[in-house]
């Protein structure tokens, strides 16, 4: 393509704005009183000819001319350099075409350092083309920056080609194209070009090292460091052993990593952070946390990554206290926590359900400015809504500029498990409205949300729609939700027909659905079905054998419920102990069933006794059902009556204030009788009260759950 006078004149001019040239748009000398710096304008005021010389439609000679005596060899590279940092680069090589010179290297190496940069691969392949057709020889420098920009820009075709013509290489043609190729996963060729280069550096090295470790073959990396180890010809630098440490922790050898640790003292790399950061994170994952400790308090310039790794072992290794009080010192040091020390501490807040600790961490950042549009904001929906606290996750959530699919997902689910599911399934219409399509958590959210409120038919539609109209795949826990679905509603045949047509192998947690929905319909056959099939996938777990023996205690079948005993007593299986706790002024108080052993037990045991005669006259009847003991009604109420989330409520109650909202956690699912016993109580109390049990959350106030009874 030919540049127009006019066009040219409308490129050049396009630059005066901003910048000291205004090409040909005025011939007009300043006034001696007003000097002014050496610039285009200055060439042009110079110049004696008329303007009509460069406008003549058919002057191509003379405006190769013009343009070639104004624009010196410094200003033409000037005006190039200015329309790449104005991203106008197809500007900038049309304008090269007109240089009636050879391009220069210094022009060529400008233009390609901006394709580089930019990963502009076309734009490149024209600077290219215009080298070629021009006769310029390229040097190996330029040579080499062609090559970087096919490699990285993943044109390895181009690349090989190229390296193959090049007259002269150095190693950086080898190392750039070995990157190339190891960057992409094509490991064999760039360790093919690795033993055939004359002379290696230490570049080569980190780059097939450091391929390999990306491309999970830590031990071929391993031994290739050992091999440069053994040459004796490099001396290692700190990103080669970084990633012969990354190698170390991917195998999770101690050995291996302590050996490395032991050529970086010796090579004198025990001082760089780099290499000290890699150290910790070698040591992390082989599970040696005290080492990493050790080397993230003997490093001396410690940034706020390093700070975050160290959190994040903490949190890994299931140590919530360390890594909580390590975020504190960060606090303190004065480095500026980022989005992932927020989010690492935020998911660890949310797996902990320690809200209190959340909502400071959520002040911080507030207090902080932290960014809406970071994945932050999502963790902190996420925290709120795991916690039960949707009313704030749901604040959160309005408050971010652009929530994305986690956000979505994590207040759907939130609602879901809280006892609001027309919520969760209205909030999915707004998603589907926005356009961003929703993936497989999102569905087990509004499965949930139509089981916990017993939309069958609706949950079926969507249930279908998961591959049908959004294209996904089924997975184990999109069956589990239905299943769930149609077995509290009764439909066990409906269930029977997607357990028996599903690509895959029923899992636990389908079995345990089936047999959640029998226990409540009173299916004995089925029920039997699913245990046995549970008895063979975990037969160590308690929870199927107790459900079985709860189905047989409901039809009055004793005898049935005494040989489960037995085989639970011949397998060993031990039921796992109902316990609640609750949080009380930065402290946990934890109760068994039957529990004595808290400080203010007594206390616990009298208030039981009075809110029980007030419960009775406002009409609660204890629910004896489920009692696995052939005993008389009395002991059986007794038994139900000092369960642990009882304990910890009445706890809760008689140590703060009247009317303060009580929240209680329990490792098992509520039985029905605690559920019916805490809306008495909650009633009685005049007190919100919340149970976090295994499955769910149940907002208890003025009587009623929020579940409304079905869950």
């Amino acid at each position: 393509m030919k540049l127009s006078p006019r066009h040219f004149r409308s490129l050049t001019k396009s630059l005066a704005p901003n910048h000291s040239f205004s090409y040909l748009t005025r011939f007009q000398k300043p006034a001696a009183s007003s000097p002014r710096p050496f610039s285009m304008q200055a060439q042009l005021d110079q110049q004696s000819f008329p303007p009509k010389v460069f406008f003549k439609p058919d002057a191509r000679r003379d405006q190769e001319q013009l343009i070639d005596r104004l624009c010196g060899e410094n200003k033409f590279k000037e005006a190039i350099e200015i329309l790449c940092q104005q991203k106008r680069l197809k500007d900038a090589i049309q304008l090269l075409q007109h240089h009636i010179r050879l391009p220069s290297a210094a022009i060529c190496s400008t233009l390609l350092q901006f394709c580089i940069r930019q990963r502009a691969l076309e734009e490149g392949k024209r600077v290219y083309d215009l080298i070629r057709r021009s006769n310029f020889v390229p040097g190996v420098f330029i040579s080499n920056k062609i090559l970087d920009l096919f490699c990285k820009c993943g044109s390895l075709e181009d690349a090989r080609r190229l390296f193959e013509e090049m007259g002269k290489r150095d190693s950086c043609s080898w190392n750039t194209l070995i990157y190339g190729y190891a960057k992409i996963g094509r490991i064999d060729e760039a360790r093919k070009l690795f033993d055939e280069m004359p002379e290696r550096d230490h570049f080569s090295w980190t780059a097939m090292v450091s391929g390999y470790v990306r491309h999970n073959k830590p031990s071929d990396a391993l031994e290739l460091y050992r091999l440069m180890q053994e040459s004796g010809k490099v001396v290692c630098n700190k990103f080669t052993v970084s990633s012969a440490l990354s190698a170390a922790a991917s195998m999770q050898s101690l050995y291996l990593g302590k050996e490395i640790h032991g050529h970086i003292i010796r090579g004198g790399l025990d001082s760089d952070a780099v290499v000290w950061s890699a150290l910790s994170d070698m040591y992390g994952k082989c599970g040696s946390l005290d080492e990493a400790r050790y080397v993230f308090d003997t490093t001396l310039e410690k940034d706020v990554v390093s700070w975050t790794a160290m959190i994040d072992r903490y949190f890994g290794d299931g140590k919530w206290e360390e890594g909580f009080l390590l975020f504190s010192n960060l606090l303190k040091s004065g480095i500026r926590p980022n989005e992932f020390t927020f989010a690492g501490v935020l998911n660890a807040c949310t797996q902990n359900t320690t809200e209190g600790l959340g909502k400071q961490v959520h002040g911080y950042m507030m207090r902080l400015g932290f960014d809406p549009f970071s994945f932050a904001g999502s963790a902190l929906v996420h925290m709120y809504s795991k916690c039960g606290n949707m009313e704030t996750a749901y604040k959160v959530f309005r408050w971010l500029p652009r929530p994305d699919l986690v956000s979505w997902t994590s207040l759907i689910n939130g609602f879901a498990q809280s006892g609001q599911p027309h919520e969760a399934l209205r909030l999915f219409k707004s998603l589907l409205e926005t356009g961003i399509k929703p993936d497989h958590v999102t569905f087990v959210g509004v499965l949930s949300a139509c089981t916990h409120a017993g939309l069958v038919n609706q949950g079926l539609r969507y249930f279908y729609s998961i591959k049908e109209q959004h294209g996904l795949a089924y997975t184990a826990d999109h069956y589990a939700c239905v299943i769930d679905l149609l077995s509290r509603a009764g439909r066990f045949g409906e269930a029977k027909d997607i357990i028996s047509n599903m690509a895959m192998k029923p899992d636990k947690f389908m079995w345990a659905s089936l047999l959640g929905g029998c226990r409540i319909h009173g299916n004995l056959d089925l029920a039997k079905q699913a245990a046995e099939a549970l008895f063979e996938i975990e037969p160590e777990d308690a929870a199927s054998y107790v459900t079985l023996a709860n189905v047989y205690a409901t039809a009055g079948k004793w005898s049935e419920v005494a040989k489960i005993r037995k085989m639970m007593d011949e397998k060993r299986v031990v039921k796992k102990p109902g316990m609640s706790w609750i949080e009380m002024k930065r402290k946990t108080h934890i109760f068994l069933v039957g529990d004595q052993s808290h400080p203010r037990s007594k206390e616990i045991y009298d208030f039981l006794g009075e809110i029980s005669k007030k419960m009775k006259e406002e009409g609660y009847v204890p629910d004896t059902e489920y009692v696995l003991h052939d005993v008389g009604e009395e002991q059986k109420e007794q038994t139900l009556f000092y369960h642990s989330e009882k304990l910890a409520i009445a706890f809760g109650i008689i140590a703060t204030p009247p009317g303060t909202p009580i929240k209680v956690f329990k490792n098992l699912r509520t039985c029905v009788d605690c559920h019916t016993a805490i809306k008495f109580i909650s009633k009685i109390s005049d007190r919100r009260i919340t149970i976090r049990d295994s499955a769910r959350f149940h907002y208890f106030e003025g009587g009623s759950c929020l579940c409304k009874d079905y869950w």
